[in-house]
């Protein structure tokens, strides 16, 4: 595979990302295209990652292959002429949304493990430590 191939299909990937974002807002879309595009763009387009990119191997999975396999499957979802549609308007859009939402929710996530981890740390008995 060519660079310029690889350069081509990012493109195509981040264009997808949007039209997905507009085929959750769109009414002719399918309740359940609505929900998996809805969530794919989301997390997508959030500032923040569920897997920090800092955590070796890990941190890129998302982005590398759990990303690009659930925007493909979630284009499979959406009608061909919708989509089509879509990444027109997606195509032609200037700057890429963003979503305040997902970052939140990832951010909520997070906090929960922690106080989990903090809880358990608390509750668990130190044996052995001193």
């Amino acid at each position: 595979m060519s660079w310029e191939r690889v350069k081509q299909w990012a493109r195509n990937l981040k264009r997808d990302v949007v039209a997905l974002w507009i085929a959750a807002r769109d009414p002719r879309t399918p309740w359940y295209a609505k929900a998996a595009a809805g969530a794919v763009a989301a997390y997508a387009l959030s500032p923040i990652d569920l897997i920090p990119d800092f955590i070796p191997i890990l941190g890129y999975l998302d982005e590398l292959f759990i990303l690009p396999i659930a925007i493909a499957l979630t284009v499979r979802l959406v009608p061909a002429d919708l989509m089509a549609e879509f990444r027109r308007t997606a195509a032609i859009r200037e700057r890429k949304p963003y979503s305040i939402l997902a970052a939140v929710v990832i951010v909520s996530i997070w906090m929960l493990a922690l106080f989990a981890l903090a809880y358990l740390a608390y509750r668990m008995p130190a044996k052995g430590l001193l």
